[in-house]
């Protein structure tokens, strides 16, 4: 029956030394490696002895593998399968006394472990295995005792960060400090918040992230001790922030740096969601305060512009205020959450001293009139469709010449952006005087008396209560777009043109002669026009 395959260690020793660490102890002086060189690397964190035949079944990964031969004195024929089996499980190294039962080790095994990078190694007859196996474990212990009281000193350094109300700088420059290497904080998005570090090695830090994006944390195997760059995620309320990159030219990150480097993320994740708190207060106090903006309740213009210059803002220019509505349908709670924050990054994009604020079913931008509205609504829908289904539409206002007209460029910028979703459907961008006659039925604030006017003038074609009423609105819609041209309103709705002429006469019965009245067309027209702002 074949050995069962252990592939985790069960201890607790999480360090170790390497194999050709262990060569340099005083009782291996005079040991000799027979092959397997290109393996020095493997680290060894506990030693065993074979000297029974079922050994596999006991072996654990890291182990460095002692014995005479015994348990193969027998069954020479083994030793060729040994290495592979031995490197199978993750052991370090075997190390074997020759002469007293085993002579000598055959040409496969010797080959197969240079293929595997394998270490074998031939100890001297005169060293007992109690001397290798107290002096090997003490290295291993007095090195994983190093390893934790550098962590535990780096824990203590980076906890006193954010006592000390540290953000991202300080925690990357006391890990550039701690591991003598060039460290950096990363986004979700790859956007380098922090770094620190010699200024040489910080650029090859960024090169290299924005070359191959986000650096994916190495698997910690034997043969990756040693590398050039590591990173570890920051993971904070179930929520990915971004990463923690080091880079050494020497490529000298160890596994033991990678666990300062993962200590360092979770202080990160401290720093990350105290700003979050922070930021999520002071966004709450610019959503309130551009809201009295907008609605005409902030004080006076000198005031308005005095506090928002507090924020960071320049309400005393000429401005263009936009609206971003959500779509219907798609998870709004989540969806606002990043219309907000896709907003907020194209505004600092475009215009760093533009107000935005997210207010509960939307998002308000000012910026500077001078800037292409059309743009920075571009560049927040693409960042936003990065993650569908949901989209937005967007609505811009005229401009306007200071605080004091800001409420009525926001009321401006709303319709656009609700009629626009209206004649052009989901992800709409519309400005408010690119809306034509619907700008002058938006204007109108008794909706019941629009409503009204469409009830009088379409009579029983203003419901859809029979399924032929919609059908008719469209037949009557195209006539008036041709300008009563019957022939190229049957073309546009594929009807023979005697079965055109008919719904003309079934329309006039339920109308009246509008082909006749121009002013009844009109009406007809505005009726049409209003219905289809249904909703607004």
């Amino acid at each position: 029956m074949e050995p069962p395959v252990r592939l985790a260690s069960t201890g607790t020793i999480i360090h170790g030394v390497s194999v050709g660490e262990v060569l340099g102890v005083s009782t291996l002086a005079d040991a000799r490696l027979i092959a397997g060189e290109s393996g020095l690397g493997r680290i060894v964190q506990r030693l065993n002895v074979m000297e029974v035949p079922d050994i596999l079944a006991w072996v654990k990964p890291h182990e460095l593998l002692l014995t005479t031969g015994y348990p193969l004195r027998n069954t020479p024929q083994s030793l060729g399968r040994l290495v592979a089996d031995l490197d199978e499980r993750g052991l370090a190294a075997l190390a074997i006394k020759l002469g007293r039962y085993v002579d000598e080790l055959p040409g496969e095994m010797v080959e197969q472990a240079d293929r595997l990078g394998f270490p074998l190694i031939l100890l001297p007859n005169d060293v007992g295995f109690d001397d290798i196996l107290n002096q090997v474990l003490t290295d291993i212990l007095n090195r994983q005792a190093a390893v934790l009281a550098r962590a535990e000193e780096a824990h203590r350094a980076l906890v006193q960060v954010v006592l000390a109300g540290g953000g991202l700088d300080e925690v990357t420059a006391e890990v550039a400090k701690l591991l003598d290497v060039a460290v950096a904080a990363v986004d979700g998005s790859g956007r380098v918040l922090a770094t620190a570090g010699p200024d040489d090695h910080v650029r090859a830090l960024r090169e290299s992230i924005t070359r191959e994006g986000l650096l994916t944390s190495r698997a910690r195997t034997p043969a990756a001790r040693a590398r050039a760059f590591a990173s570890v995620p920051v993971l904070a309320g179930g929520h990915h922030h971004g990463r923690i990159v080091a880079y050494s030219p020497a490529a000298a990150i160890r596994d033991s740096d990678v666990g300062i480097l993962e200590r360092a993320a979770t202080v990160a994740a401290l720093v990350v969601t105290r700003q979050e708190a922070v930021n999520a207060v002071e966004s709450k106090y610019r959503a309130d305060f551009l809201r009295d903006v907008l609605t005409g309740r902030a004080g006076t213009p000198e005031r308005v512009t005095a506090r928002a210059r507090a924020f960071g803002w320049d309400l005393s220019r000429p401005v263009t205020v936009l609206v971003a509505e959500l779509d219907p349908e798609g998870d709004e709670r989540s969806a606002q959450d990043r219309l907000v924050s896709c907003w907020t990054a194209a505004i600092r994009r475009h215009d760093p001293r533009g107000a935005v604020a997210g207010f509960s079913h939307e998002v308000v931008a000012v910026v500077d009139a001078a800037i292409d509205a059309s743009r920075v609504a571009k560049d927040a829908a693409s960042a936003f469709a990065d993650v569908p289904p949901a989209t937005f539409s967007t609505g811009t206002s005229r401009p306007s010449p200071g605080a004091e007209t800001l409420p009525e460029a926001y009321s401006q910028a709303l319709k656009a952006a609700r009629v626009g979703r209206q004649l052009h459907g989901p992800g709409a961008v519309a400005h408010f005087d690119q809306l034509g006659v619907y700008r002058l039925l938006s204007l109108v604030n008794d909706t019941d008396e629009l409503h009204a006017f469409v009830r009088e003038t379409l009579g029983p074609l203003a419901s859809d209560d029979d399924a032929e009423n919609a059908d008719l609105r469209r037949t009557l819609q195209s006539l008036l777009e041709t300008n009563l041209n019957v022939a190229e309103t049957a073309r546009r709705l594929h009807f023979h043109y005697n079965t055109l002429r008919y719904r003309i006469g079934k329309l006039e019965r339920l109308l009246g002669n509008f082909t006749d009245d121009p002013h009844l067309r009109l009406n007809l027209t505005l009726a049409l026009h209003v219905l289809r702002m249904r909703g607004i």
